[in-house]
């Protein structure tokens, strides 16, 4: 059931302003609220929109990507995620220039490391703190757990001991995971106790994936924060097909998406990737005054979802690389369009149309299987290649 706003370490509903200082292009007495929710048992209270960063539009201009930083934390935003690597490579910079302006208490910053190496894990971390110009990093997660055997392969190899260490320090506040597993895995990696919080792929259309995960993190009482909130952009792409997930108080689907992921009584906070201050907007304006969705609208929605969208490819693009050197992400994609359309016309448009590609480039697929070995959702990807090759003929 989905519980009330209430102040005994269940979803709460805490009401702030932020400080507009240093913040371009946000007009004076600019009123900023957001409603937070407590991560897990760290006594730390994060807002249920956070901050992507891996979708900066200019991320060669640091003013102009700052800019959208400081605008999202006089929104009310105080919630920031990015990881090396993102945009290409420049994601971290670009916080770390917003920050240096910011009073330090009141934002929390996420970053990331992929290394099993301890040594390398320490060097990762060093060149975060550097980059983000912040002396400790608020979440810091153990990166991009793709397979079962990935966490005890990043204990093996220290990566987990040196953050450890480095959260002994000072250096890291809490010690968290990204996950891109199942349910039953992530509720695994959560059983071990090494983490604090989760970060997983979460939306309205793929919920069933990873109902087991947010189980155990209720049970182990650590916060989630969820990736992909709209589907890679799927959701506001369908909206009229998808227009059962509205609520009585929602003006789009959009809205209605968010407000499906923050009204989970075990997911704290969703992640926004944006590129705009409208978009910016646009999510703080998705919870501003709404109250967590009665149970009997949530299990509505999932109801239906489960009767007519089960298999949707989320995009995550852990399919890849091809060895044929097929941009499956593209080609799932397509095939979304023909269980959300139920037409092969659907998937030739969206070829033709959106992807400029033909039929025929699925038919070189070799029928290796390792999309599917390392698809985290466990599609049969080579049987949708099949029928968009299939597509060439007709």
């Amino acid at each position: 059931m989905v519980s009330g706003l209430r102040g005994d370490g269940g979803p709460q509903c805490c009401r702030f302003a932020v400080r507009a200082a240093n913040t371009r292009g946000v007009r004076p007495g600019f009123n900023a609220f957001m409603w937070k929710k407590p991560y897990g048992t760290t006594g730390i209270s994060i807002s249920v929109i956070g901050f992507g960063g891996m979708r900066f539009p200019q991320p060669q201009d640091l003013d102009t990507s700052a800019g959208l930083v400081h605008y999202a934390h006089a929104r009310g935003i105080n919630y920031f995620d990015t990881a090396p690597y993102y945009c290409d490579d420049r994601s971290e910079a670009i916080f770390g220039q917003a920050f240096a302006t910011l009073p330090r208490d009141s934002f929390y910053v996420s970053t990331k490391c992929s290394e099993a190496d301890g040594g390398k894990l320490r060097a990762s971390l060093e060149r975060s703190l550097t980059r983000l110009q912040v002396s400790r990093i608020d979440f810091f997660h153990i990166w991009c757990l793709l397979r079962p055997g990935d966490l005890p392969q990043r204990i093996a190899g220290g990566a987990v001991a040196a953050a450890l260490k480095a959260k002994e320090e000072g250096l890291i506040r809490h010690l968290v995971v990204s996950a891109h597993l199942g349910g039953d895995d992530i509720a695994a990696v959560l059983d071990s106790g090494c983490f604090e919080g989760v970060t997983l792929g979460y939306n309205a259309l793929n919920f069933p994936f990873r109902a087991k995960a947010l189980e155990a993190a209720l049970r182990h009482k650590v916060g989630v924060v969820t990736m992909n909130p709209l589907g890679g952009g799927l959701i506001p792409r369908n909206a009229g097909r998808l227009a059962f997930l509205l609520g009585p108080q929602d003006r789009d689907v959009v809205q209605a998406a968010l407000r499906f992921n923050i009204s989970q009584p075990a997911i704290t906070a969703a992640l926004v990737g944006f590129a705009n201050t409208a978009e910016i907007d646009q999510a703080v304006a998705a919870v501003e005054d709404f109250a967590p969705y009665p149970a009997a609208h949530i299990e509505r929605v999932k109801a239906n979802l489960a009767a007519g969208f089960d298999g949707f490819c989320t995009g995550c693009g852990y399919c890849l690389p091809c060895p044929a050197e097929l941009e499956i992400p593209k080609l799932m994609d397509v095939y979304n369009q023909r269980i959300l359309e139920s037409a092969d016309a659907a998937m030739r448009d969206r070829l033709k149309w959106h992807w400029n590609l033909a039929p025929d480039v699925a038919t070189g697929c070799l029928q290796c299987g390792d999309c599917e070995t390392s698809c985290t959702q466990h599609l049969p990807i080579r049987e949708r290649l099949a029928a968009i090759a299939a597509l060439a003929g007709a």
